[in-house]
């Protein structure tokens, strides 16, 4: 079945279910299109071919995605028959003796994965140019710029039409800035709404959390509902839902109040296409029938974005000294790029008080945070500062961590938003609204109070209706589908 390209996963799910199409000739079309997308691309890799067959063989559980194609991203999603290399030639082919409870709830959907998506090294940039994966990842709609990351081999296959939704992950905007760059809509839930064990309780200090690159919020919202809940022995959750993901963009939101912000959090301009996206969302939501007002929340936004910066430092020295140790051996030339092996030399001169004190600040930050919603239900801006970033910019293969990430000219300013979500736990996403003159793809973003995850999506939801853009798709796909 050569399927549409705005077709989402909850309609091949229903054409399976109606044996319109089987899931057997959905893999096959996803496989043709890995074909055709992947040279340009370079997003799908570690395929698994014949796992996905014999999972359809063998019955697939009756999920909300019975038969649907579908990706892991290249870190985190641990799963015993899908090796992964999680963007590092340290980790390159690393196997599993378990399956982490996310992907053991993703599988249960009936979802057929056959392969995992581009990360970059740690997860810790705006880009996915990998050296395991021997070139970078690109973006379908101008392969001259990145799809985003660190969720951005994802993006791009979403994006490609290779799959109609794809797993990521978000500790700084990791699902939404691939999403703004690709065109697509990305959800980060409150924190603590998905599991992270058995082998961790929490991700760089509670500021990551997995996620899904997806081109209708429906697919999203259906695959957030089968994921939600803590796993067993997990140190905290997620505030209760009113109602489910699913329920609530079933219905219209309540009129709210959107704070609305046309510069960076700290009042710095943004680049007028980013602007006029989020202008043009601000006049939808007001006309329909919403409280706009001008304004930008008052909180330390520098200061949570050295101690997210250090904190991550951390977590990247963590994985990498855990990972030499079961090795037995020392770091060795080639093992990590720039990037990594200098965060560690960062990570190095932070003292442990230093680090609780890092840990501190981000939770005085989500403190900040919470109060500036005391006055507005929504907080609408930029998802990024700037159109998608060419690529090759953000390069992890340079040895200034700290300046890469809070440096000028760094990725703070080319991502000054979403980071400030991970650091207070509250849920926000990138929803697709506007594209520049020269065809690349502009988010805006959205974010709500720490466990409004219901009044977020159904406002997206409403956004979708209100400014649909499933009919848009890259150039690159026209010859294909034709």
């Amino acid at each position: 079945m050569a399927y549409e390209y705005n077709d989402d996963a909850t309609y091949l799910a229903q054409q399976v279910a109606s044996g319109a199409a089987s899931p057997q000739e959905l893999l096959d079309e996803a496989i043709a299109r890995v074909a055709a997308f992947n040279p340009d691309l370079n997003a799908v890799v570690l395929m698994q071919e014949q796992t996905a067959r014999d999972a359809i063989d063998a019955g697939l559980p009756d999920g909300p995605f019975k038969g649907v194609p579908f990706l892991l991203k290249d870190l985190g999603a641990e799963a015993m028959d899908f090796p992964s290399h999680s963007g590092s030639h340290l980790l390159k082919n690393t196997t599993y003796s378990y399956d982490s409870e996310i992907y053991r709830r993703m599988r249960a959907t009936g979802i057929v994965t056959f392969g995992r998506a581009t990360s970059p090294e740690g997860g810790i940039g705006p880009v996915t140019e990998a050296d395991v994966y021997d070139g970078p990842t690109r973006n379908p709609w101008d392969t001259s710029r990145t799809s985003g990351g660190s969720s951005g081999g994802s993006a791009a296959a979403v994006a490609a039409g290779i799959v109609p939704m794809a797993h990521g992950s978000d500790g700084g905007g990791s699902v939404r800035i691939p999403a703004s760059s690709c065109g697509l809509f990305g959800f980060k839930a409150t924190r603590a709404r998905f599991p992270d064990g058995p082998v961790a309780g929490e991700g760089w200090a509670g500021m990551a959390i997995d996620g899904f690159l997806s081109r209708s919020v429906r697919d999203n919202a259906a695959m957030m509902d089968a994921c939600a809940g803590p796993d067993l022995g997990a140190p905290y959750a997620a505030p209760a839902m009113e109602m489910s993901f699913g329920d609530a963009i079933a219905r219209p939101p309540r009129r709210l109040r959107i704070a609305v912000c046309d510069t960076t959090f700290t009042g710095a301009p943004i680049d007028p296409a980013c602007k006029e996206a989020v202008e043009t969302t601000a006049r939808v939501l007001e006309g329909l029938g919403h409280v706009i007002t001008p304004d930008r929340p008052k909180a330390d936004h520098e200061g949570m974005m050295h101690a997210w910066t250090q904190i991550v430092a951390c977590g990247t020295a963590l994985w990498i000294d855990a990972t030499l140790k079961s090795k037995g051996r020392d770091l060795q030339q080639g093992d990590v790029q720039g990037v990594a092996r200098s965060a560690v030399e960062y990570a190095r001169s932070i003292s442990g008080a230093q680090y609780l004190a890092a840990v501190n600040k981000i939770h005085a930050y989500g403190r900040e945070m919470a109060a500036a919603f005391n006055s507005y239900d929504i907080i609408l801006s930029g998802t990024l500062a700037e159109p998608p970033a060419k690529v090759g910019r953000f390069t992890h293969n340079r040895d200034d961590y700290a300046n890469y990430r809070v440096g000028a000219g760094g990725v703070f300013e080319y991502s000054p938003f979403c980071a400030a979500f991970n650091a207070s736990g509250q849920p926000a996403a990138s929803v697709p609204i506007h594209w520049t003159a020269d065809g690349l793809p502009v988010g805006i973003h959205l974010a709500a109070p720490f466990g409004d995850d219901a009044t977020l999506i159904s406002l997206c939801a409403e956004l979708e209706q209100a400014a649909p853009w499933a009919q848009k798709r890259p150039n690159m796909l026209s010859e294909y589908l034709a």
